[in-house]
């Protein structure tokens, strides 16, 4: 100070120095505060990203979304805090921010939803890519998550992007979450049928087909007595990835060896009696 105010003497600016170095003070500490603090900024958002990193069930999009917010949160403190330096009232632009920061929320209010929903998601995992899913009233293969979308692939291979705030809070249904599931199927054979040859039949089927495991043991057993037909309850286990192929092949083969078998598949008969009116 006093070797600042020694130059400027001579030249009658001595009465100057003291708000010139006031100034470059100022200046000095802004800059301090933005180098540290993009630091600081770049540390943080790197130290919530890699919690994502480190643990295999946690999402890295969600974390690396999240990362990001808190750098920017760390970076809008250090920009106020280097107003802050230069005299800028910094209460009123906090205010300002706040307000502005409300109205955007109102006016993307389904987006927030969606965001909100998507976080949700992706912190609880109620599914991932690759799962078959039914949800918000659709069926298919779960190609990607976002942060706001679920993008699903279907069965004759339509893409379906579903917004999340339509499927947090529904039903889900994830056929790919158990390593191993059961195939729900039902035949119906005649009251003239062999009971135990029907049974030795479809056991037949299930123990030759590739997919469908013998640990657990299938289950095939009596379970209505209907009208017309004797039905067998059975569910035959696989993995969870072969469950449509068992799905949709199991009963053809059923069918034919029932044929084989020479055990009838009935189906319902309607008899009409006409009477004759008196003549």
């Amino acid at each position: 100070m006093e070797f600042l105010e020694n130059i400027l003497a001579p030249i009658g600016m001595e009465a100057q120095a003291g708000p010139i170095l006031s100034g470059a003070t100022n200046v000095v500490l802004a800059l301090v505060i933005l180098i540290v603090g993009f630091w600081i900024a770049g540390r943080v958002g790197a130290f919530v990203r890699g919690i994502g990193k480190q643990h295999e069930k946690l999402d890295d999009t969600l974390f690396n979304f999240l990362g990001s917010l808190a750098r920017y949160i760390v970076l809008a403190f250090v920009i106020i805090a280097v107003l802050n330096r230069f005299g800028v009232e910094t209460t009123s632009i906090v205010a300002l921010l706040g307000a502005a920061g409300l109205a955007v929320g109102l006016a993307l209010q389904g987006a927030m939803s969606n965001l909100a929903a998507g976080v949700m998601l992706m912190i609880f995992r109620p599914y991932k890519v690759g799962d078959f899913i039914d949800a918000a009233g659709n069926f298919g293969n779960v190609e990607d998550i976002t942060l706001f979308t679920t993008v699903l692939r279907t069965f004759d291979h339509q893409q379906i992007i579903i917004p999340n705030g339509k499927i947090w809070g529904e039903q889900i249904v994830n056929h790919s979450h158990h390593e191993i599931r059961g195939v729900e199927l039902t035949f119906g054979v005649s009251y003239d049928s062999d009971i135990d040859k029907t049974r030795d039949v479809i056991k037949k089927v299930f123990a030759d087909h590739p997919l469908i495991l013998n640990d657990p043991e299938p289950v095939i057993v009596v379970s209505t007595l209907n009208d017309s037909s004797v039905d067998f309850a059975t569910r035959p286990f696989v993995k969870g990835e072969h469950w449509f192929d068992v799905r949709f092949t199991v009963p053809e083969l059923v069918k034919k060896a029932l044929d084989e078998a020479e055990i009838e598949i009935p189906f319902p008969h309607q008899k009409v009696i006409l009477f004759k009116g008196d003549e």
